[in-house]
């Protein structure tokens, strides 16, 4: 398969979220066919869903990968596993949250995954990120990365330092 540019939300809000997030950033780099193209400033959130949470680190890493998406789904929730990531809850506390945001231009919609993320769109605390990452992006529907983050405010979020 021909390598292609993705790009993957992260984050934490357990056990240490700055650590678990620097570690999954070196395990993107170990996947199989993947290696690790830059990473974003990390950016501390509140919480999305259930109240009583802690707040969470947020990134976003572009990968260069040669795993077609199911295969990527595949081996982030193996590392999501790793971590001691336990699905127990919607939107509730997690060590890891691994997303694929945007895979390449595809387009995909199954119900094991959606690509590009459903909630792209509406999250500053992944558009922040990924702006700084490829600010002249243009998604696979044609709608420019810089007319979504004219959209969100940056309240709620606060950018901490860039990420390992």
């Amino acid at each position: 398969m021909i390598p292609t540019d993705a790009y993957i939300g992260l984050g934490s809000n357990l056990d240490n979220p700055e650590q678990q997030l620097r570690t999954a950033v070196a395990e993107l780099d170990t996947l199989t066919g993947t290696r690790l193209a830059a990473v974003s400033s990390w950016y501390r959130s509140a919480p999305l869903g259930p109240a009583g949470q802690p707040d969470y680190i947020n990134a976003v890493a572009r990968i260069v990968t040669s795993l077609p998406p199911l295969a990527l789904l595949r081996e982030l929730q193996a590392v999501e596993n790793r971590h001691g990531r336990v699905r127990t809850r919607r939107w509730g506390p997690r060590t890891l949250d691994l997303d694929i945001l945007l895979y390449g231009d595809c387009q995909l919609s199954t119900p094991e995954l959606c690509i590009p993320h459903p909630q792209l769109a509406l999250r500053n605390f992944v558009i922040y990120p990924l702006a700084e990452l490829a600010p002249d992006l243009t998604l696979p529907d044609g709608t420019a990365l810089a007319r979504l983050l004219a959209k969100v405010t940056p309240e709620g979020i606060v950018r901490l330092r860039h990420g390992d």
